[in-house]
């Protein structure tokens, strides 16, 4: 959801100054809405980000699809 903002606004680079002001602050609203967070495999300073923002506000992390509760 945050890469096309971040496109729109005219970002170029992944990692250039627009992509850091963009990005993660859009990730951190969006996890306002979110009832879980699915933590995907590799290496992400963003994910970590997300990771820990959804931990400080309650939301359960899961790091395996087969952790998600009623996911079938």
């Amino acid at each position: 959801m945050a890469l096309p903002v971040w496109h729109t606004a005219g970002g170029k680079a992944v990692g250039d100054d627009l992509y850091d002001r963009v990005l993660h602050p859009t990730a951190g609203r969006l996890l306002q809405h979110c009832d879980a967070v699915l933590r995907l495999p590799g290496d992400s300073k963003g994910a970590e980000n997300d990771v820990r923002i959804a931990r400080e506000r309650g939301i359960p992390v899961y790091f395996d699809i087969a952790e998600v509760p009623d996911h079938a």
